[in-house]
C-alpha cells in the first residue's frame, strides 16, 4: 500500500472521498475494498449519479416494481436505502477519525434550490429518517441555500453546502457556518460532533476559461481559484472569533474539491487531484478519476502555491471570475432539477413496463 499514491494523498492529510453511489458496489463489497486498499473515507451522491445508477442499470428494477406511491416518494425511497447502506459501511472510518470523516451525502431536491423555508424541512426530514451520525445533506450555496445551511447547523445537521464556484460562493458559505455554530453556542448546545464540508466546483471553471485565454493559462484559471479559495479558507477559519468556536469543540468546514475530472483531453487525467493536494480538505473523485490516480498521482503539497499572477492576468483577457460563478452555479442547479426529473420519468416508465410485464404473464 505504500506506493499506492491514494494512500500517500491521504497521508498528506487530504481525504479521499468517491463521488459515486450504485447499489452494487456496497452490496457486492467493492465500497468496503476501496476503504482498505485506497483510503477511501466518503462518499457523495447528487441526482445526476443517482439517475444515471437507476436508469442504466437493472439493480433497482425489483425495488421499483414493489413499490408505490409517486416517483419522488420511490426515488427517495431507493437513494436513502443506498445512503444508509453506504454509512453503515462507512462507519469505522467515522470511528476512527472520532466523527471528523466517513460521511456519506445526500442532497436536498434540487427543485428547492431558492427556498429557504422547504430546504430546512427536506434537510431535517431527510436527517431524521437515515438517523445516522456519519450522515451529511447536500445543499446548494445559492442565497436561499445559505440561509437554511446557518439553520441547519444551528440545528445540529451535518451539511456539505455544494455547487460553489466562486470565492464569493465561499465567503458566504463559511459565513454561514460560522454564524450557524454560534447560534447553536449561544443555545448552549454541543459543537461536537457537528461537521461540515464546502463542496467547491473546479473543472467547470476551466471550461468557461479556457476560450478567453492564451494557451500558458490553459488549465490553470480553476486551479488558481481553488487555491485561493484555500487561502481564504485559511484566514477564514483563524483568529479570535473561530479560536472561541474552536475551543468549545467546533470543527473545521473543510474544503471539498468536487468536479475533479478533467474535461480537456489535452490536459492530465489527474491535474484537478495533483494540483489541489494539501491537509485538511477532501477531494472526491469519481472512479475514472481515482483509478487513474492510483495508476499515476503524484502526491505533494501543492495547495499553498501562490495564484496570484495567474489571477491578476484574468481581467486582461475579460474573464470575471464572480460572474464565471454565477453562471456555474445557475448551470449547475438546472442540471441537477433536469437530472432530478430525468429520474423520476425513467423510475415511472421502469415500474409500468415491470409491472405490465407481471400481469401480461
Amino acid at each position: 500500500m505504500a506506493g499506492n499514491p491514494l494512500q500517500r494523498l491521504h497521508a498528506l492529510g487530504q481525504s479521499i472521498w468517491l463521488d459515486y453511489v450504485r447499489r452494487g458496489l456496497i452490496a457486492s463489497g467493492d465500497l468496503a475494498r476501496l476503504m482498505t486498499e485506497d483510503a477511501v473515507t466518503g462518499v457523495t451522491s447528487n441526482p445526476s449519479i443517482f439517475e444515471k445508477a437507476i436508469d442504466e442499470s437493472a439493480e433497482y428494477d425489483e425495488a421499483i416494481a414493489g413499490a408505490s406511491g409517486t416517483p419522488a416518494a420511490i426515488f427517495e425511497d431507493l437513494t436513502v436505502a443506498d445512503i444508509g447502506a453506504a454509512a453503515d459501511v462507512l462507519r469505522p472510518a467515522y470511528d476512527a477519525a472520532d466523527g471528523g470523516d466517513g460521511f456519506v451525502s445526500i442532497e436536498v431536491s434540487p427543485t428547492l434550490a431558492e427556498d429557504t423555508e422547504g430546504t430546512i424541512a427536506e434537510a431535517t426530514r431527510l436527517w431524521r429518517r437515515l438517523h445516522r451520525p456519519n450522515v451529511m445533506i447536500k445543499v446548494p450555496a445559492t442565497e436561499a441555500g445559505c440561509a437554511a445551511v446557518r439553520r441547519l447547523i444551528a440545528d445540529g445537521i451535518n451539511v456539505n453546502i455544494t455547487l460553489m464556484f466562486s470565492l464569493q460562493h465561499y465567503d458566504a458559505v463559511a459565513e454561514a457556518y460560522i454564524s450557524g455554530l454560534e447560534v447553536r453556542a449561544g443555545q448552549g448546545k454541543p459543537l461536537t460532533p457537528l461537521a461540515s464540508v464546502a463542496s467547491f466546483f473546479v473543472s467547470r471553471v476551466d471550461t468557461k476559461a479556457d476560450p478567453l485565454v492564451p494557451p500558458e493559462l490553459g488549465g490553470k484559471v480553476a486551479v488558481a481559484n481553488a487555491r485561493a479559495t484555500y487561502a481564504r479558507f485559511r484566514a477564514t477559519f483563524a483568529g479570535p472569533r473561530w479560536e472561541a468556536l474552536a475551543r468549545r469543540g467546533a470543527r473545521l468546514q473543510r474544503p471539498l474539491w468536487a468536479s475533479t475530472s478533467t474535461k480537456n483531453p489535452a490536459y492530465s487525467d489527474v491535474l484537478y487531484v495533483d494540483e489541489l493536494a494539501g491537509p485538511d480538505t477532501v477531494n472526491t473523485m469519481p472512479p475514472q478519476t481515482m483509478e487513474a490516480y492510483r495508476d499515476h498521482g503524484r502526491p505533494a503539497d501543492r495547495l499553498s502555491q501562490d495564484p496570484g499572477a495567474v489571477l491578476a492576468a484574468l481581467p486582461g483577457h475579460g474573464v470575471d471570475l464572480l460572474r464565471v460563478g454565477s453562471e456555474l452555479q445557475r448551470e449547475g442547479v438546472q442540471a441537477f432539477a433536469e437530472s432530478y426529473d430525468k429520474v423520476l420519468a425513467s423510475i415511472e416508465r421502469k415500474r409500468r413496463a415491470l409491472v405490465g410485464g407481471r400481469h401480461d404473464a
